[in-house]
């Protein structure tokens, strides 16, 4: 069965347009999303103009700064608490990766987390890490890391209940791997996670019963590996050998072993730059009701 997020993904955006209308007839201005993309990751940067332009479509008004392996730290932060610190601006975006010494100059710090609609934030990251239950989870006042929360919409949608499943998720990333698996766990699935550095995937697989994989390996899971029968939420953005954009699953062997199978494309990938416009907006609607 193919899990798609295509459907879902129009149903969340489908009412945007007019909640970006109406919050900027209540502000006096468009919602302002301020983005910060590296132009060394030409994918990357490719992907945020794509979500600048969705962004645009729904009213929202988009700045994107660049930055690259040359910009000075310094500089680089001083555009967050800039941006931070700017009363018009409701939306703050940082796509990863970013040149090395960048991201490792602690500039979540520099992030308000009202404006932090990605969830990466210290204080976004830090709410949701303290949260145990699904109820901690949706009383959150902070963001949530768009990709994971994509998954969380897309197993919904597709009324797959992850309370009780033997779990594993694939990756360790800040912004993927580490807030779905304490999401999943706060859904009551039992989570493994593994990573590069796990020694036989193959047998951290056996016995799952949900995999969600965020390696950025084409053809790491197949029919050799997952159990038959199994659901896998497939996150990952590859190329093939003909150069076709893929996932971390050999998808259509899996899907005739009975398993469930996100599609790469058109799984969790639409279904994530919806949550992220919803998010935008969530920016500015917020903004309103703590003025009054």
């Amino acid at each position: 069965m193919i899990l798609s997020g295509k459907e879902l993904a129009a149903a969340i955006r489908a009412p945007l347009q007019e909640r970006a209308q109406a919050v900027a007839q209540k502000l006096g201005r468009p919602i302002s999303l301020f983005a910060v993309g590296s132009t060394d990751d030409y994918g990357a940067y490719v992907y945020l103009k794509k979500e600048a332009a969705a962004a645009e479509k729904l009213g929202i008004s988009v700045t994107v700064r660049e930055v690259n392996a040359r910009t000075p730290v310094a500089e680089f932060l001083d555009l967050l608490r800039q941006a931070s610190a700017d009363k018009n601006i409701d939306a703050i975006l940082i796509p990863r990766p970013l040149p090395d010494a960048l991201a490792q100059s602690g500039f979540t710090r520099f992030i308000a987390a009202e404006k932090d609609i990605d969830g990466m934030s210290n204080t976004s990251m830090g709410n949701l890490f303290l949260c145990k239950t699904w109820q901690d989870v949706q009383a959150l006042p902070t963001f949530v890391p768009c990709t994971a929360w994509a998954v969380i919409r897309l197993l919904d949608a597709h009324h797959i209940n992850p309370e009780g499943l033997e779990t594993v998720v694939i990756g360790r990333s800040p912004t993927v791997g580490k807030p779905l698996a304490h999401l999943l766990t706060c859904r009551n699935a039992t989570v493994k996670i593994c990573h590069t550095r796990t020694r036989d995937l193959a047998v951290s697989l056996q016995g799952a019963q949900l995999i969600c994989s965020a390696a950025g390996h084409a053809g790491l899971l197949h029919i050799g590996n997952v159990p038959a029968g199994s659901t896998l939420i497939d996150i990952a953005t590859n190329l093939d050998k003909q150069d076709h954009l893929c996932g971390d699953a050999d998808t259509q062997a899996l899907l005739a072993a009975g398993c469930r199978v996100s599609p790469v494309p058109g799984g969790v990938g639409p279904v994530t730059l919806a949550c992220l416009l919803e998010n935008i907006i969530l920016s500015g609607e917020k903004k309103i009701k703590e003025s009054l």
